[in-house]
């Protein structure tokens, strides 16, 4: 075959090796100047996007899609939404009149509270919902912080209203947001709301009880029949008379999240966005902390970024204080870290660690309530520990190396969300287990996907 190419070639004419010579300089060009990824300090600074049409084209299968100056981090904790790929799921829906989605069983901290709102809105647009109800949140006892039922909270609690509203009406205007169940056209004073839990529309016949939901391709299908079965003894859902519909509690890992693909899984985390005041109290932390590590001798401001996770509720198998402590600082010394901020609800065990760590790694650690001064101080200190997480979660996104547990849904999302950042809205799963992408490290037990909550990864949107 070589032979025969060489002879072809030497038939070809001179003068038609001028077009490809200069296609290739002309590509060679372009590559060369292309431009870099933008570092994690950028988010105090985050790019508009250029917009929400969907490229014509899919990247190379090689490689990751070239950044340049206008593109999204998807990484940011304000990055704008994208929104095409949740109206590319919309425009496919089934849509049924008078069908009502409430997603408000949500409770625990801001891994499992998305993860919880994620799953019941994917839900509602598979079911072909077109009304939803602005979702509620369960404040955690602070005294008890097991204890994760408390009272209802609005959605500000935590996250930006508008934003939701915005990329719901922009993306899906099928569907009608309602900012209460009594806001509802038809559901009367005493509302019925019937509770669904979505893995019986499907036969799991053999399946461990914590699997994700096989089911749902056929899920809408088997859904819509069974609501408009006669024998439920209620009508088909109409505009006059809607049919509620509200989980039982507990469905938050249920959706695999990469069966929709990357585009739609790497992107529609991004409808949940932090609210104004935890945005600038993290920044801000965020801010002083890289001026923190610079005044301690590293270069660029260069930090480790920790969740130490030993608070009272964190359940007996997890990784000790002294098996997270140990690998955390091994992987301090191994990157050279000079400076370390530390997210954690005990703050006994933020003292023990930062006496550790000037000992065996000669690493400065600080947190927030160190970082924060006068009136951002006083703000942080008038929030709930749910709250003040959050402000954590913005600096640690920033770090320039997370390291966190397994199998905490906290550090879960943490590792998902910088992961974005290796190939913005391509982005392919992370891989548990391994040392990751080199963005983050989390000490667990591997071993066992159902044992060891592996099924986390998988039902978990970014």
């Amino acid at each position: 075959m070589a032979i025969g190419y060489q002879r072809l070639v030497g038939f070809m004419p001179r003068r038609n090796f001028l077009l490809p010579t200069l296609c290739i300089v002309l590509l060679v060009a372009a590559w060369s100047f292309r431009a870099p990824r933008p570092p994690f300090s950028g988010w105090l600074d985050v790019a508009p996007v250029r917009g929400v049409s969907p490229p014509p084209s899919p990247p190379s299968p090689v490689s990751p899609p070239v950044r340049s100056p206008g593109d999204v981090d998807l990484s940011a904790p304000d990055a704008p939404f994208v929104g095409w790929p949740l109206q590319r799921v919309c425009d496919e829906a089934t849509w049924v009149k008078g069908l009502v989605y409430i997603c408000d069983n949500n409770s625990g901290g801001i891994g499992n509270i998305r993860n919880y709102i994620h799953t019941c809105l994917r839900y509602a647009l598979e079911a072909g919902a077109t009304g939803l109800v602005i979702p509620m949140i369960r404040k955690r006892n602070e005294t008890d912080l097991a204890d994760l039922f408390t009272d209802y909270l609005p959605f500000g609690y935590m996250f930006d209203e508008q934003h939701f509203k915005d990329a719901f009406t922009s993306s899906c205007p099928q569907i009608t947001i309602y900012n209460a169940i009594k806001d509802i056209p038809g559901a009367g004073m005493k509302p019925n709301i019937e509770h669904i839990t979505p893995k019986k529309f499907g036969n799991r016949e053999g399946c461990d009880w914590k699997d994700q939901n096989r089911h749902t391709d056929r899920f809408g299908d088997r859904f819509r029949k069974w609501l408009h079965d006669p024998k439920n003894g209620l009508p088909p859902p109409s505009e006059d008379r809607p049919r509620l519909i509200r989980f039982n509690w507990g469905v938050l890992w249920d959706w695999q999240v990469y069966r929709d693909g990357p585009e739609f899984a790497n992107t529609f985390g991004g409808v949940l966005r932090f609210n104004g005041q935890l945005l600038r109290l993290g920044k801000i932390a965020l801010e002083n902390m890289r001026a923190f590590a610079a005044a301690n001798g590293a270069k660029d401001g260069r930090f480790l970024g920790v969740h130490l996770r030993t608070e009272s509720d964190a359940l007996g198998f997890w990784p000790t204080y002294s098996t997270q402590t140990d690998a955390y600082l091994k992987q301090a010394t191994k990157r050279g870290f000079e400076a370390a901020y530390i997210a954690t609800g005990d703050s006994l065990e933020a003292q023990n660690f930062a006496g550790a760590a000037i000992e065996l790694a000669q690493m400065r650690v600080v947190s927030k309530m160190e970082l924060l001064k006068g009136e951002d101080l006083e703000e942080l200190e008038s929030l709930s520990w749910d709250q003040q997480a959050l402000v954590d979660f913005i600096v640690l996104l920033g770090s320039d190396f997370f390291v966190g547990t397994m199998p905490s849904s906290f550090s879960i999302y943490m590792a998902m969300k910088r992961h974005l950042r290796t190939g913005g809205l391509y982005t392919r799963p992370y891989k548990t287990g391994t040392e990751g992408d080199g963005l983050s490290y989390l000490v667990g037990n591997y071993e066992k996907y159902w044992e060891g909550w592996l099924f986390m990864w998988d039902g978990m949107w970014p």
